[in-house]
């Protein structure tokens, strides 16, 4: 692997310890490993994996140690997962067709965007089936309303760590141009 490739790949490890330190609810960097993964890595492969992956050992850890007392044996994946990594799916995709490089306002467009792809998507899915509200067109608009609070959240971490994952991969490519930052 090239050590552009590595450092890359080390930002995108490092967003992901902020689901382990204390943190308002989704305020970590989560969003925008997704976004700068789609972003900065050329290789659709790696776009996808590497942020999907470091989501997949980062549940591993919370749901079978941190949270273990609440699961019973061993968890691969929390209920729901889908919803949620189809959400960074689709953040990947935004960040790979709806950016332009290092530009900031299309980023900052595009991680608002990516949190409310996340708001909407996991909110819906949260009110699928779920006994916890009326299944029909007011259950889901009290999901959405009861997540309103976590949309905020998701949509500052993804634009506060992003100035920080962005500002750190620029500077240490001593680039002006995205296409000398794909790895």
């Amino acid at each position: 692997m090239k050590g552009k490739t590595l450092l890359l790949i080390g930002l995108i490890a490092a967003a992901i310890s902020t689901r382990f330190i204390p943190h308002y609810p989704n305020f970590t960097a989560m969003g925008a490993a997704a976004l700068f993964g789609g972003v900065v890595f050329k290789d659709h492969f790696k776009a996808f994996l590497i942020p999907l992956l470091a989501l997949f050992l980062s549940d591993l850890v919370l749901n079978n140690v941190v949270y273990a007392a609440y699961n019973e044996g061993f968890t691969f994946f929390t209920e729901g997962f889908y919803w949620i990594y189809g959400a960074f799916i689709l953040t990947v995709i935004m960040g790979k067709y709806a950016t332009n490089g290092f530009k900031v306002l299309p980023l900052l467009a595009t991680g608002v965007a990516s949190a409310l792809v996340f708001y909407l998507l996991t909110n819906f899915g949260s009110w699928l089936g779920n006994p916890l509200y009326p299944q029909n067109i007011g259950g889901l608009m009290a999901s959405y309303a009861a997540g309103l609070p976590f949309l905020v959240s998701q949509a500052a971490g993804t634009l506060v760590y992003g100035a920080v994952m962005f500002g750190v991969a620029y500077a240490i490519t001593s680039s002006k141009s995205a296409a000398t930052v794909n790895a």
